[in-house]
C-alpha cells in the first residue's frame, strides 16, 4: 500500500488480557495505547474481561456484539489471540469489511492441550507429528488455522513462532516478525538493600511464570534438590500461580525442602522486579516460548540467566555469550549450568554485560517504530 500517510487512522484492538491483568497481551496493548496516538493512530481497546463474567457461550456472543458496535469508527480490527477474541474479531471484520490483523504470541491449541487435555508432546513434536491428539485440541487447531488464514497479516514475536505458523498453511509472505518490546521494571533500590528487605540469605535462584506443565517447574525442583546438596546455602524462589501449584508444593514436601524453596504466588510488577533483582541467578526451565517478556526484563535487571534452547529463547540469549542454554527436560544439564553460574563470578559478569548489549534490539522506541512503519506501509 502507499506509504503516504496523511489521515488519522483508528485501530480496534481485541484483547483477552488487559491491565491490571498481567501477561504478554496486557503489556502489549498498553504499549499500543501509550505510543500509537503519538504517531497519529487512534487506539480503541475491547478487553475480553468486560464479558468474562458471563456464561461461556453468552460471553462470546456479547463480545462479538461489543466489537461490532465499536467497529463503526475503526479502520482496522486487530486481534491479540486466534480463538477467544480472534474468532469474534474476524467475524466482525468480515461483516464490516474492515481489514483484519492477528497477532499470535503462541500456539493456542497446544497450550490448551497442555493445560486442560493431557497433551504431553512439546510444541515441536506436536507441530510435526500430532499423534494421538485429543479431539478438543484438534478443534482448537482448526479454529486458529481458520482465523490465521483470513488475516491480511499475521504478526509473530519471533522467527521461531513464524516457522510454527507456516505449518498451519499460512503463507510466510503474510507473516511479519516484530519482536516484543522491553518494558523495564523500575527498581531503584540496590541489590543488597533488596536482599535485606526480602530476607534473602545465601545464594538465591529465582524463577517466574505461570505454573503450567511446559514451564518445567517440577523438573527445576528436581535439579535444585540435587544442587543444594552441593551448595548448602542455596535457595529457590518461585513466583507465579497456576494449575500445577498443588503438585509443585507436594514435590517440595517430598524433598523436605520447605525451608529452601519459597513459592510466593503471583506478584505485581514492582514486587517482581525486586525479587528478580535481589537474586543471583534467574532460571527459566521452559519447554516452549514464543518470545519471553520475562527474559527481557531479567536481562535489563542485570541478573544472569540459565534457560532452555527452545522457541524464541535463542533469539534473545546466545549460549555462552549472554546466558547459558540447555536442552529442555535435561535435568542434569540444568543442574550443571546453574552450578557453573555460581562457581564463576566472571562468567556471570560477562553474560550480564553482553545481555544488556543484546537488549538494544528490543528497545521500546525501536519496536514501536518498526510496528508503525509496518502499519503505514502495509495496512493504512
Amino acid at each position: 500500500m502507499s506509504s503516504d500517510y496523511t489521515k488519522k487512522i483508528s485501530i480496534l484492538v481485541a484483547t483477552g488480557l488487559y491491565p491490571p491483568e498481567i501477561g504478554g497481551p496486557a503489556t502489549y496493548v498498553r504499549m499500543l495505547e501509550d505510543e500509537l496516538p503519538q504517531q497519529g493512530i487512534t487506539i480503541v481497546t475491547a478487553p475480553f474481561s468486560s464479558v468474562r463474567h458471563l456464561h461461556k457461550v453468552v460471553r462470546h456472543v456479547a463480545y462479538a456484539w461489543m466489537l461490532f458496535r465499536m467497529a463503526a469508527k475503526a479502520d482496522v480490527i486487530y486481534a491479540l489471540d486466534p480463538v477467544s477474541v480472534g474468532v469474534p474479531a474476524w467475524l466482525v471484520s468480515f461483516v464490516t469489511r474492515k481489514p483484519f490483523l492477528l497477532r499470535l504470541g503462541g500456539d493456542y491449541a497446544w497450550e490448551q492441550g497442555q493445560q486442560r487435555f493431557g497433551l504431553t508432546q512439546n510444541l515441536d513434536e506436536y507441530t510435526h507429528a500430532k499423534k494421538s491428539v485429543p479431539l478438543p485440541v484438534t478443534l482448537f487447531a482448526s479454529i486458529q488455522r481458520f482465523v490465521a488464514k483470513r488475516a491480511v497479516w499475521v504478526i509473530a514475536p519471533s522467527e521461531y513462532l513464524k516457522s510454527i505458523i507456516t505449518t498451519w498453511g499460512v503463507s510466510s509472505s503474510r507473516i511479519k516478525v516484530i519482536y516484543s518490546a522491553l518494558f523495564p521494571i523500575q527498581v531503584p533500590q540496590a541489590k543488597e538493600v533488596l536482599r535485606s528487605e526480602l530476607g534473602y540469605e545465601g545464594r538465591v535462584i529465582v524463577t517466574v511464570g505461570r505454573l503450567v506443565p511446559w514451564k518445567g517447574f517440577l523438573e527445576l525442583v528436581d535439579a535444585f534438590a540435587q544442587l543444594q546438596k552441593e551448595i548448602p546455602d542455596l535457595f529457590l524462589v518461585i513466583a507465579g500461580d497456576g494449575p500445577l501449584e498443588a503438585a509443585l508444593k507436594e514435590k517440595v514436601r517430598e524433598y523436605v525442602l520447605e525451608r529452601k524453596v519459597r513459592i510466593v504466588g503471583r506478584l505485581d510488577k514492582e514486587m517482581l522486579g525486586k525479587v528478580v533483582k535481589a537474586s543471583d541467578v534467574f532460571v527459566l526451565n521452559t519447554q516452549y516460548e514464543g518470545l519471553s517478556h520475562q527474559l527481557l526484563e531479567v536481562m535489563d535487571l542485570a541478573v544472569p540467566i540459565v534457560t532452555t534452547d527452545v522457541g524464541g529463547n535463542p533469539e534473545l540469549i546466545t549460549n555462552e555469550i549472554s546466558g547459558l542454554l540447555v536442552a529442555p527436560n535435561d535435568t542434569p544439564a540444568l543442574k550443571e549450568a546453574i552450578k557453573r553460574m555460581f562457581e564463576h563470578e566472571s562468567l556471570r559478569t560477562r553474560m550480564v554485560q553482553n545481555a544488556r548489549v543484546r537488549l538494544l534490539r528490543f528497545e521500546h522506541d525501536t519496536v514501536v517504530a518498526e510496528f508503525v512503519s509496518f502499519l503505514k506501509r502495509e495496512i493504512i
